[in-house]
């Protein structure tokens, strides 16, 4: 089984059946799917209202036990405390953040992120450059993302594995691991999504540094493709699936480790999965 843990929603209109043929054709089983943006982010997201994006993600993953619907929530709004309780109330599996006028600690932002985690809810955040058009990238830097250590009981993801800030987002997931040194009552737990965001010509890099650095990796990467349920890429996601396999196989993980990837991380980080990581500290400054 494979699960694509970031596929987006584009536009209203939905093709259910299609979506599902593609999926198949690509070898994969599902995964998340993310609703339409927030009014403030980008042009393609004017005019729909928090409940109207609601609704479709609700209606693209309905009836199927392997889809996962996200609501793109703007923790910044004025109401974004309600959005999270009326979706969570209607049985979304997570959340997409997109810090592009904030910095992810914002003072402002942080009871919105403890309200999604006492719901337990996971986040996933890009991080990375940010092709947006806009200046906004300082705020996507993996380092902003420690303020998330004083959310209790926060499961995020930080998508693309920060591309070009690989080895920042790595030493961040160090912290993180070593952080419950000092805090023994720490529950934040910090996941890499693998979507591309690294060009072809980084990948070998990236993964490498990932799966050789020394930390327990393993059960903390996901899986994804940046596709969309409205016109899902199988050539592309096909060729990702294959990149990463070869330099995988070479980097020699397990058959475990691939079905972590691919299926059974996503499931912890949804909680769908009682399974224990493995979660020992590397020693500090290492």
């Amino acid at each position: 089984m494979i699960l694509d843990c970031h596929m987006h929603v584009r536009d209203r209109e939905q093709n259910r059946a299609e979506f599902e043929r593609r999926l198949r054709k690509a070898g994969v089983g599902g995964g998340v799917v993310i609703s339409l943006p927030p009014p403030n982010y980008l042009r393609w997201a004017e005019g729909v209202t928090h409940r109207e994006r609601l609704d479709n993600v609700l209606s693209w993953c309905e009836g199927d036990a392997e889809c996962y619907p996200f609501f793109w929530l703007d923790p910044m709004a004025p109401d974004a405390l309600e959005q999270v309780a009326m979706a969570v109330e209607r049985g979304v599996a997570g959340f997409k953040v997109i810090c592009h006028d904030h910095y992810p600690g914002d003072e402002r932002a942080m009871p919105v992120y403890q309200a999604v985690a006492s719901a337990g809810r996971p986040i996933l955040f890009h991080s990375g450059i940010l092709w947006d058009g806009e200046p906004s990238s300082f705020f996507n830097r993996p380092a902003e993302f420690e303020a998330l250590l004083d959310v209790e009981g926060l499961r995020f993801a930080l998508a693309h594995i920060s591309w070009p800030w690989v080895d920042e987002c790595l030493a961040v997931y160090g912290k993180i691991l070593v952080a419950s040194n000092h805090r023994a009552d720490l529950k934040v737990e910090m996941f890499i999504d693998t979507t591309p965001g690294t060009p072809p010509i980084y990948r070998r890099d990236a993964l490498t540094k990932l799966y050789s650095i020394g930390y327990e990796v393993a059960d903390n990467v996901l899986f994804g493709s940046d596709s969309s349920p409205n016109d899902y890429d199988v050539d592309s996601v096909r060729q990702w699936l294959e990149r990463d396999a070869q330099i995988l196989g070479e980097l020699g993980l397990s058959r475990e480790a691939l079905d972590g990837i691919h299926a059974g991380n996503l499931r912890r980080f949804l909680g769908l999965s009682a399974r224990k990581a493995n979660k020992t500290p590397p020693p500090p400054g290492q």
